[in-house]
């Protein structure tokens, strides 16, 4: 049985929408890992502390350390924990999660070479970090995707689509969620009827922002905040297109969902999306910061309802190959020969 460190951070406990060691800590524990894991500390030089605490406190018990790699600030977390790793000769995995690490690659090469070159795997959940990595010339990788529950979803299949618009994930300015905003806002020219539901918790001033803009107009825009899984499965059979409007993106967990439930995509070509979603096939793709593009897009589906209901077929045909049942058999395997 192996004993693993989890470093990461934990926004579930704190009210931020679940994160990977949010999500893949307990599972690993249910497949008969030891698993320990931090950090949910809301200071962020608490938090980066409490990380390399666990990291010295645990080196005699750990077989190997598990790390969440960003590309943004959290980036250097994983630099600092991986470093100290090395001190203690502890093996370490980097889990690439930022949809820009193919940036920070080329802004930070040396530090990056250091880190990455020295981990015993760098999982990729896209095969778009996989495929930057490897032309990186990195060869310690590992394609392991992001995965659902897919039993936990329920297809519903949607005849006629009504103009109402879907929109989850966290209000970041990375995920441009004023996008959304403004496609509705062009849309109800032609579908006075049209509406949009924001479902996410605040994460900067775009959620301010968002809000700002919908009062101003007077656009029918419903703001949730953070919702539990369920209850924003339930929220989503009243809603007939997803939109994703992020500028940066790796394989965001919230489309999978989306393609699980047979929701029409539009999303943003950007990052590991089109390696996930086959434009006109599983999903409308189109170029970010873009709302002509988006609003022709969701016209499109509207006006469509037999090319709607393929790719809405096609996308849940594809989401069933992400379920955890297949993806933690990879995972199993990793950790049980590379610890």
């Amino acid at each position: 049985m192996k004993n693993l460190l989890y470093i990461g951070n934990q926004l579930d406990a704190r009210g931020g929408a679940p994160t990977s060691i949010d999500i893949l800590a307990p599972l690993l524990e249910k497949e008969g890992f030891n698993v320990k894991a931090t950090s949910g500390k809301r200071n962020k030089l608490l938090r980066l502390l409490e990380m390399l605490w666990y990291i010295f406190k645990y080196r005699n018990w750990a077989n190997c350390v598990l790390i969440d790699t960003y590309s943004t600030q959290n980036f250097w977390y994983a630099v600092a924990c991986a470093r100290l790793c090395r001190i203690n000769r502890l093996a370490y995995f980097l889990i690439l999660h930022g949809g820009n690490l193919p940036m920070r690659l080329k802004k930070n090469p040396r530090i990056s070479a250091n880190i990455f070159k020295q981990a015993k795997l760098n999982i990729a959940p896209s095969a778009y970090l996989f495929e930057e990595f490897q032309q990186a010339r990195f060869r310690n990788l590992k394609y392991i995707p992001n995965f659902i529950f897919v039993e936990n979803y329920s297809f519903k299949k949607r005849k006629n689509l009504r103009p109402k618009l879907l929109w989850v994930r966290a209000f970041d300015a990375i995920y441009n969620p004023i996008l959304a905003i403004k496609v509705l806002g062009e849309l109800l020219k032609e579908y006075p009827k049209a509406e949009l539901c924001m479902v996410g918790p605040q994460k900067d001033h775009t959620y301010k922002e968002c809000v700002d803009y919908a009062k101003e107009h007077k656009l029918p825009v419903k703001f949730t905040g953070k919702l539990v899984k369920r209850e924003w499965l339930e929220l989503s059979a009243d809603y007939d297109i997803f939109l994703n409007t992020t500028n940066i993106d790796n394989t965001p967990v919230s489309i999978v969902e989306a393609m699980a439930l047979g929701l029409p995509i539009v999303s943003t070509k950007v990052g590991g999306i089109p390696y996930l979603l086959q434009h006109k096939k599983s999903a409308f793709l189109v170029p970010p910061t873009d709302p002509k593009a988006m609003l022709t897009a969701v016209k499109k589906l509207l006006k469509d309802s037999v090319s709607a209901k393929e790719i809405s077929k096609n996308a849940r045909n594809k989401a069933e190959t992400l379920d955890w049942e297949n993806v933690k058999k990879e995972w199993k395997t990793v950790l049980s020969s590379g610890c």
